[in-house]
């Protein structure tokens, strides 16, 4: 009798008992299925792994359409602003002092490709030229790649400022002769749910052991003089440090230390690992301490109380939207050297001008020229 050579799958009951053809057959199912089920017995047993990747997946994709929505947000809120502003007369002309740039200065960075600072952005450098008339100002912005700035609201009242500085931001050469610059290397091959923030992080660490100063993240508003405040760094919970503000002399070995931290025990999925929670566990070590209220400072590095950088918690953000007196106002920020608005959290909420806000107040006080920018223009 001839085999059937059916190309087909068939079923087992098909196939006639032709010597031991139907036991072959029986065997190679069971083999099957006896491989099925170790696959499924597999999967079941990383089903939590795999619920987890899944999970990480997800909120890395769900957190960069956030990010794109809030950039058009921002985007849609500049559109229709005009180029070029008029210097306030409210502006100081007080020049500073010639010095070679950079360096023991004040530093802002942005590492994404915008060059058109929103708000918020152009507040936190005013209020810090306006309490350091004499301190040169440096914005390092990745998106310059002309000679010639562009012309956008922002930077036009920004160039006010005869002690602001806009220059661009090249990352291989910032990073050039420290420790994250075989990371950097390899960062550009391959994708990371978190890098702009990282990048951020990497970066204020380099400028502080490079040049030496006081580094402000671009949603702080500063309200007095920093300048004597050195090796130091703010607490914002009893848990946990924040580097919104540095201020460390060039080359200090803290610093080095948390760049050889950030390199050692890199981690791109987890949100803060190379920010807050770098510095927490460094700072641990520093001081041998398990807990952050075991310490206030040693070994030439200081923390500072809550209160000083971040009295209103990013639990808490939505308090900057709510109204309050102006005493009450005095009474909060009495022992503050600058507030941390926690932009990620309340960028789109839209602020309403003349509200007696926390916000308003912040910015009618500490960043009045471009205050009344607002004004005109929302």
């Amino acid at each position: 009798m001839k085999r059937c050579e059916h190309p087909d799958p068939v079923l087992i009951a098909d196939i006639p008992f032709i010597g031991n053809t139907k036991l072959s057959a029986v065997k190679t199912m069971g083999k099957m299925s006896a491989t099925v089920q170790n696959l499924f017995q597999l999967a079941m047993k990383n089903k939590y792994r795999a619920t987890f990747i899944i999970f990480v997946k997800f909120i890395s994709f769900i957190s960069i359409i956030l990010y794109l929505r809030i950039t058009d947000e921002d985007a849609a809120q500049h559109y229709n602003l005009p180029v070029e502003v008029k210097c306030p007369g409210t502006v100081p002309y007080t020049l500073p002092p010639s010095s070679p740039l950079p360096g023991h200065g004040i530093y802002f960075v942005e590492t994404s490709d915008q060059t058109n600072p929103n708000f918020l952005f152009m507040c936190s450098v005013e209020s810090a030229a306006r309490a350091h008339p004499k301190t040169k100002v440096t914005i390092f912005m990745k998106g310059l790649t002309k000679p010639t700035l562009p012309k956008n609201l922002g930077i036009s009242l920004l160039r006010c400022f005869p002690n602001v500085e806009i220059r661009p931001l090249n990352l291989k050469d910032l990073f050039a002769n420290t420790p994250l610059a075989s990371w950097h290397a390899s960062s550009q091959f391959r994708w990371e749910p978190y890098l702009l923030p990282i990048l951020s992080d990497a970066c204020r660490l380099v400028i502080m052991w490079k040049f030496g100063g006081i580094y402000l993240d671009t949603d702080v508003i500063v309200l007095k003089n920093l300048k004597n405040l050195t090796n130091s760094l703010g607490i914002q919970s009893n848990y946990l440090l924040n580097g919104a503000f540095l201020s460390f002399e060039q080359g200090h070995k803290f610093i080095e230390v948390c760049m050889q931290d950030f390199v050692d025990n890199y981690n791109a999925w987890i949100w803060g690992h190379q920010g807050p929670q770098l510095l927490t566990r460094v700072f641990k070590k520093w001081c041998s301490i398990k807990r952050l209220r075991d310490s206030k400072g040693c070994n030439g590095v200081s923390t500072l109380p809550r209160e000083a950088f971040y009295p209103i918690r990013w639990q808490d953000w939505m308090k900057y939207f709510e109204a309050i007196t102006p005493t009450d106002f005095n009474k909060l920020f009495q022992n503050t050297y600058a507030a941390h608005v926690w932009n990620k959290k309340s960028q789109g909420t839209r602020l309403k001008t003349g509200s007696k806000t926390i916000l308003d107040q912040l910015q009618s006080n500490y960043c009045p020229s471009t205050y009344e920018i607002i004004k005109m223009h929302l």
